[in-house]
């Protein structure tokens, strides 16, 4: 019993480390969503840079985690509720990993976007959307420390907004490509950047969905509606 005691202590320890390491992973990207996107509107290849560099710690972090989840899992022998919840810290900074990666890719078209003319109030619009994923990785990782499903569930709902904030952006970019060819090339790199965002939406309900899912034992019920409308489109 004691030695019992003892294993699920220890447990608990490695436990609370991992996740303290999720949450700084998490920290990490949302930092870099909202200073991939002031670099991209300002034009400020410094900030964008230091976007690029900060990408580095997320990808090591989730190495860091990765390696000592599996050490958990060796030396511990969780039951099947703890081995869900270690299974879950590994999906989830993956989930971070990814929307880091698409950060880092919006820094780094600042500096090939701040050598040509601004497309409209385009990169105002992309830094509000990139509001929006912040805001919502923010309450996905809250979810996920409260161990609140009713607020993941919200995170997922949302979702719906971001895709919509792309379409919009989508149709807009095809407008002024077709008013000004000139207009070309700053839209398919501005493009290319909402889509990025779009994907850490999906990301982040990812995120979303692993905390509903370590709550209650199970998925979330109805498969969430994708509205994005322009897939056809963009693979055309």
């Amino acid at each position: 019993m004691i030695e019992h005691q003892h294993i699920a202590s220890a447990f608990d320890r490695d436990l609370e480390a991992i996740q303290a390491q999720i949450m700084k992973m998490g920290g990490l990207v949302e930092a870099a969503i909202r200073n991939g996107a002031q670099s991209l509107d300002t034009r400020d290849e410094e900030l964008a840079e230091e976007v690029r560099e900060a990408d580095k710690t997320v990808d090591a972090l989730e190495e860091t985690i990765n390696e000592e989840a599996a050490r958990v899992i060796a030396l511990r022998a969780p039951t099947a509720r703890d081995l869900r919840l270690i299974l879950s810290v590994i999906k989830i900074s993956a989930n971070l990993e990814r929307i880091g990666d698409y950060a880092k890719n919006m820094a780094k078209r600042t500096g090939v976007l701040a050598q040509m003319a601004p497309v409209d109030d385009s990169s105002a619009a992309l830094r509000r959307m990139a509001r929006e994923v912040e805001h919502m990785l923010k309450d996905a990782l809250d979810a996920y420390v409260q161990r609140d499903a009713e607020l993941a569930m919200d995170v997922i709902a949302r979702d719906k907004e971001v895709d919509q904030m792309y379409n919009a952006l989508f149709r807009e970019f095809l407008t002024f490509m077709m008013e000004d060819p000139r207009n070309i090339t700053a839209c398919m790199h501005l493009h290319f950047i909402a889509k990025n965002i779009e994907r850490m939406g999906d990301h982040v309900t990812s995120i979303a969905e692993q905390v509903v899912y370590l709550v209650t034992g199970e998925h979330p019920e109805d498969p969430r509606p994708k509205a994005d409308q322009t897939s056809v489109v963009a693979k055309g």
